[in-house]
């Protein structure tokens, strides 16, 4: 059976053990992909959350998924479209099963970015960049974990109110995304821009 994808290079953000043991990058290859793909994660999560804390004082929780229900889809095509990038959000427990499912090398990351955080790595620090060759195509790849903060409880902690779970149900049939505590890991960014 033929791999989904192979490593051919790592970038320098990979903290800790590799994913696989792939060729070096130099530096100057990785480095402009990698800034490029964290200041579009900025304006991803500083217009996400601008918009979910107007949401949440205008109406609350029930309020603020109704904005991520519709935005942040909208907010990850526009940056998608303008930058060249696909831009997106996964998780091993995703809300939105058709957007945020994670493939296999983002779901390997994602279990690395379990283990780190285990070893003790800060969640907000957690990122990790390659080149992924497959299909006769190459990318860069690039991840940063999404870390719960106490607000985000409201909406993906243990405790939600009936209202809120059941307009979460009625948004996102089959959603995963509860049971969190402040400093786990929700998700990633997760970017991807084809490379020559």
């Amino acid at each position: 059976m033929r791999p989904l994808f192979t490593l051919t290079a790592i970038a320098l953000i990979a903290a800790g053990p590799l994913l696989a043991e792939p060729a070096p990058t130099p530096a100057a290859a990785a480095a402009p992909n990698a800034e490029q793909a964290k200041a579009l994660i900025q304006q991803f999560a500083g217009t996400l959350k601008g918009e979910l804390e107007t949401a949440m004082k205008a109406g609350g929780p029930t309020s603020a998924i109704a904005v991520c229900n519709a935005r942040a889809p909208a907010i990850a095509a526009e940056l998608s479209a303008k930058s060249g990038w696909k831009v997106a959000r996964v998780s091993l427990k995703p809300r939105n099963a058709k957007t945020g499912q994670p493939d296999a090398w983002e779901q390997q990351v994602l279990t690395r970015f379990e283990e780190r955080k285990a070893a003790g790595e800060a969640v907000d620090t957690l990122a990790f960049g390659a080149v992924v060759e497959g299909d006769g195509s190459k990318q860069f790849r690039f991840m940063k974990a999404i870390p719960t903060g106490e607000v985000c409880l409201a909406c993906h902690g243990s405790a939600i109110s009936h209202e809120v779970a059941a307009t979460l149900d009625r948004a996102y049939p089959g959603d995963r995304a509860r049971g969190y505590a402040v400093g786990d890991i929700r998700g990633a960014f997760s970017l991807a821009k084809p490379i020559d």
